[in-house]
C-alpha cells in the first residue's frame, strides 16, 4: 500500500499519481475487453465498461487485503480477471439491449443539435398547416369522417390546400401523388392534379446573379437577348425566353431554365422531414403501411434531388437523344420530338435548350380542338414513343405526366423535363417485349416466364401457383371488352408482393411510368387501351426482327461471336478423347471454392471451438474448486482453488466472446 502523504505538496502529488494510475487502469481494462471480444466496440461503451471493471477491482482488492493480509500477490490474476469479466459482461449486455448502430454517437448528437432545432421549427410550421386544414388526426394515424366518396373528396381538398401552402417540396410531392392512381383513390388524384406547377417568379436581379455565378459571365454577355419576364415560373425553376449570342446556333431562340436561388437548403430540410414523417406514419397507421409511404418518400427524395442538379437532366437528355431514331416514327402523322440541348451553357443551376412553341398537354384541349387534331392519333404516338424508349432505346422518360408533354403549334408532340430517367439493359428490354407479347396472347405461362426474367425470386416460389394467379390477373384486367387502367399496374405490384418477387428499381420505374402515362393518355381519350396498343407495338417490333434482312444480320453477328469458340472446339475435343482413351479423364470437384464460403465455415468453426474450450474450462474449474487438499497458498485457500478461479475467468472470457459475436451478427 502507498504511504500517506506527509505534506500538502506530497499530498497533491499522491493524488495526481492515484488519478493517473486509475485512468491507466480504466483505459487498460477498456482496451483489453475490446481486444478479447474480437469485434469493434464503441469507445464510449468500452470506457464505461473499463470504469465498472475498475470499481470492481478496487472493491475486490480491498476485500482481499482484509481477508488474506500478506497474500494479495497470489490472487493478482483474480483481481485483474474478475474486473475484466465485469467489463465484458457490460459490453455484451449493452450489445444485446442496444445493438451497435441503433443509437447516434455523441459527436453526431452534438453536430445535429443545430439542424434538429431548424428541423423542429419547420416541422412545427408544417404541423400547424396540417392542423389548420383538418389533417391532424391523419398525422397521428387516425381516421376521421365518412369513408364515402364525399368524405374522401373533402379530405383530398384539405390535403391539396395544405401541400400548396407547405411550399416547394410539398407542392412537388402533391404533383407526384396526382399521377399515382395505383396508390390513391380517384378523388385524391383528381384534386391533387389541380396543383399547377406555377409560382411567383423570382426577382430579375436574383436570376441575373444565378446566371452570372453559373456561367461565369452576366446574362447580357452570354445571350444576345434574354427576356426579364419569365415565360413560366415553377416551384424549383423558372424559364426565360432568349436568343444565343455565339456558337454554332448563333441567333437561335432558346429556353433558359434557371433554378430559384437558395432553394436547395429548404428542399433538403423538407425532404428530411418527409422521410421521418413517412417512417412515423408506417409505424402508426395501417393505411400508410399498405401504401408504402417510406418507399414513396425515398423515391421522391431521390427524384427531387436529381431535379435540383440540371447537369443530371442534361445527361439524361443526351442519353435519350443518343437512342432516339433520326426520324421518330409518326403514327397518324404525329411525330414525337425532343428539344435540342446547348451543352456548353448547361450547369448545375442553368439549363439552355431549344425553344419550342406549344402548350402543355394539361392545357392543350383548346389547341387540339382548334387545329382538328385526332386525339387517338396523339395518344397512340405518345404511347408508341414511350414503348420504343422502354423496349428498344433502353433509356426512357420516367415521369410522363401531362405537364411534361407539349403539344406544339404544328401538331407535333414534344417531351420535356428529363430530371427523372430510367435505364434498362438488353436482357430487361427483351423480357419486357416478351411480357407484352404474353399479355397480348393472354398466355399465363409465357407471362410467368417473362415476369421471372424481370424480378428476383425466392427459392420457395411455387411457379404453378404463380401461373394460376397470373391467369386470374389476365382474366380480371385484360378480358371482358373493357380497357385496362392503372388498376392493372396496382394488381401487378400486389401480385409480386404476394409471391415475394422483388421488383428491381428500374423495372418498378417502368411500371410506375406506364401507370403515369395511362393517366396522361386519359386526358386525350378517356378509354384509350394502353395494353392493346403496347402489345401491338411489341408484335410489330418482333415481326420486324423476323424480316429476312434483320435475321441475316443477327445470324451473322451471332456467328462472328461464336467463331473463337468454334476454333478452339476441335483441339478441346481431341484432348478429351485422348484422355478418355488412356484412362486419364478425371472430374475435380472443388468444395468451398468461394472465399466467402471459406470465411463462413472458418468463422463457425472458431465459434464452436471457443464455446467448447469455454465449457471445458468451466467444467475443469468446477472440479478443481471442489477438490480438497493440495498445496496451501493461504490458510484457507489451496493452489487447486486458485487455479480453479483462474480457469473460471478464462471460461467466462471465451463464452462472452461467443455471445458477443452472436449478438453483433444480428
Amino acid at each position: 500500500m502507498l504511504a500517506a502523504p506527509s505534506s500538502p505538496v506530497s499530498g497533491l502529488a499522491f493524488a495526481v499519481v492515484v488519478l493517473i494510475t486509475s485512468a491507466a487502469l480504466v483505459a487498460g481494462l477498456a482496451w483489453a475487453s475490446r481486444r478479447l471480444l474480437g469485434l469493434p466496440v464503441g469507445a464510449l461503451r468500452a470506457l464505461i465498461a473499463g470504469l465498472l471493471g475498475f470499481i470492481v477491482a478496487e472493491l475486490l482488492g480491498r476485500s482481499l487485503r482484509a481477508a488474506q493480509p500478506g497474500h494479495e500477490a497470489a490472487f493478482v490474476t483474480v483481481v485483474l480477471g474478475v474486473p475484466l469479466i465485469v467489463a465484458m459482461v457490460f459490453i455484451v449486455l449493452a450489445e444485446m439491449l442496444v445493438p451497435t448502430g441503433t443509437m447516434p454517437r455523441p459527436v453526431d448528437v452534438l453536430r445535429g443539435i443545430r439542424p434538429a432545432l431548424a428541423r423542429s421549427r419547420r416541422y412545427l410550421q408544417i404541423s400547424r398547416i396540417a392542423v389548420r386544414h383538418g389533417l391532424g388526426p391523419y398525422l397521428r394515424g387516425q381516421r376521421r369522417g365518412p369513408e364515402a366518396a364525399g368524405g374522401r373528396a373533402a379530405v383530398a381538398s384539405s390535403l391539396r390546400q395544405a401541400l400548396e401552402e407547405g411550399g416547394v417540396t410539398f407542392t412537388k410531392l402533391g404533383q407526384l401523388l396526382s399521377t399515382r392512381s395505383d396508390l390513391l383513390p380517384e378523388e385524391f388524384t383528381a384534386e391533387l392534379a389541380q396543383l399547377q406547377d406555377r409560382a411567383e417568379p423570382a426577382p430579375w436581379d436574383q436570376v441575373q446573379e444565378v446566371i452570372t455565378r453559373s456561367l461565369g459571365e452576366p446574362p447580357e454577355q452570354a445571350f444576345a437577348e434574354l427576356q426579364p419576364e419569365p415565360a413560366a415560373a415553377a416551384s424549383i425553376a423558372q424559364v426565360h425566353k432568349g436568343r444565343l449570342r455565339c456558337g454554332p446556333a448563333t441567333g437561335a431562340t432558346v429556353a433558359v431554365k434557371v433554378q430559384r436561388p437558395g432553394i436547395r437548403a429548404t428542399v433538403e430540410q423538407d425532404l428530411d422531414i418527409l422521410q421521418r414523417l413517412a417512417v412515423s406514419l408506417e409505424d402508426r397507421a395501417r393505411w400508410a403501411r399498405a401504401v408504402g409511404t417510406v418507399g414513396v418518400a425515398r423515391g421522391f427524395a431521390a427524384a427531387i434531388r436529381d431535379e435540383l442538379d440540371f447537369r443530371v437532366e442534361a445527361r439524361n437528355m443526351a442519353a435519350i437523344a443518343a437512342t432516339w431514331p433520326d426520324q421518330q416514327r409518326a403514327v397518324g402523322g404525329v411525330p414525337v420530338v425532343l428539344p435540342a440541348m446547348h451543352e456548353q451553357l448547361c450547369t448545375e443551376h442553368v439549363l439552355v435548350i431549344e425553344w419550342l412553341d406549344g402548350v402543355s398537354l394539361r392545357d392543350a384541349g383548346q389547341l387540339i380542338d382548334e387545329r382538328g387534331l385526332d386525339r387517338a392519333d396523339l395518344a397512340r404516338a405518345l404511347l408508341r414513343s414511350m414503348v420504343y424508349q422502354i423496349t428498344e432505346g433502353g433509356v426512357f422518360h420516367a415521369d410522363p405526366h401531362p405537364g411534361n408533354i407539349l403539344v406544339l403549334a404544328d401538331g407535333r408532340l414534344a417531351l420535356l423535363d428529363f430530371g427523372s430517367v430510367g435505364h434498362l439493359d438488353v436482357q430487361q428490354r427483351a423480357a419486357l417485349q416478351n411480357l407484352l407479347l404474353a399479355v397480348g396472347r393472354g398466355d399465363p405461362a409465357a407471362l410467368r416466364d417473362a415476369l421471372l426474367e424481370l424480378v428476383d425470386r425466392s427459392d420457395e416460389l411455387d411457379e404453378d401457383q404463380l401461373e394460376r394467379a397470373l391467369g386470374q390477373f389476365i382474366a380480371r384486367n385484360l378480358t371482358g371488352g373493357t380497357a385496362p387502367g392503372a388498376n392493372m399496374f396496382t394488381d401487378l405490384f400486389r401480385l409480386a408482393t404476394r409471391f415475394e418477387l422483388s421488383i428491381p428499381p428500374d423495372i418498378g420505374m417502368v411500371l410506375r411510368a406506364l401507370a403515369t402515362l395511362d393517366g396522361t393518355l386519359s386526358q386525350l381519350t378517356p378509354r384509350f387501351d394502353v395494353a392493346t396498343e403496347a402489345r401491338e407495338y411489341a408484335a410489330d417490333h418482333v415481326a420486324a426482327q423476323l424480316s429476312p434482312k434483320v435475321v441475316q444480320r443477327t445470324a451473322a453477328d451471332e456467328l462472328i461471336a461464336l467463331l473463337p469458340l468454334l476454333r478452339r472446339l476441335p483441339r478441346r475435343f481431341d484432348r478429351v478423347t485422348g484422355a478418355l482413351e488412356h484412362g486419364r479423364l478425371s472430374l475435380n470437384v472443388r468444395l468451398f471454392a468461394d472465399e466467402r464460403d471459406r470465411q463462413v465455415i472458418t468463422g463457425l468453426t472458431h465459434q464452436f471451438l471457443l464455446a467448447l474450450l469455454g465449457a471445458a474450462s468451466g467444467i475443469v474449474a468446477a472440479l478443481m474448486l471442489g477438490t480438497s487438499g493440495g498445496p496451501k497458498v493461504t490458510a484457507t485457500v489451496s493452489l487447486y482453488q486458485v487455479i480453479g478461479y483462474n480457469l473460471l475467468i478464462v471460461a467466462g472470457i471465451l463464452v462472452l466472446r461467443v455471445l458477443f459475436t452472436i449478438f453483433r451478427s444480428r
